[in-house]
């Protein structure tokens, strides 16, 4: 496994990083997988959380999820309630707008016919197309990148599932 730093990161090297016990950094392992290494809160709040990664993988969030069940949103959706998807099981596969046209309709396509996936664009987030789960992250180069398939495969209601089975509809829809 490699270190690299957070996108938060001040500034510093990545052994800086690693020297600094509360430091809030990601792994990366040998199949591209960004595994975060720090404390997760999962606790209900109603107010904004700033989230030291774009898109987040984890943390406090809204007592209300995002609809999940292979939803597709084409507007930007809050964090809060996409980070209680997350702890669902749910995948969130983000894009910005250097994303390539075809790939997002055929991000949308698989997203619809997968259940725990919910889809949107996130302006800010620094590569075209993320996918990410509960305490993981990683890019893909468009829709037909084997690593999305094996991203699904391992992440849907995976083993890192804070809340495996917790629902995925009756949530907000917008």
């Amino acid at each position: 496994m490699v270190l690299v730093q957070s996108q938060s990161d001040g500034g510093g090297t990545a052994a800086a990083a690693a020297e600094s016990e509360s430091s809030d950094t990601f792994v990366t392992g040998d199949d591209g997988v960004r595994k975060w290494e720090g404390e997760l809160g999962r606790n209900h709040v109603t107010k904004a959380v700033d989230y030291p990664v774009s898109p987040p993988v984890g943390g406090d969030h809204n007592p209300v999820w995002m609809n999940c069940n292979g939803d597709v949103y084409t507007d930007e959706i809050n964090d809060t309630n996409a980070v209680h998807s997350l702890e669902h099981g749910a995948v969130w596969v983000t894009y910005n707008a250097s994303a390539d046209e075809a790939d997002v309709d055929a991000l949308a396509a698989k997203v619809k016919k997968t259940p725990y996936t919910l889809m949107s664009p996130v302006d800010g987030q620094k590569d075209p197309i993320m996918l990410s789960a509960w305490g993981h992250q990683r890019t893909v180069s468009g829709a037909d990148d084997p690593a999305l398939d094996a991203f699904f495969e391992k992440f849907v209601q995976g083993e890192q599932t804070p809340e495996p089975g917790a629902a995925c509809t009756n949530g907000l829809s917008r």
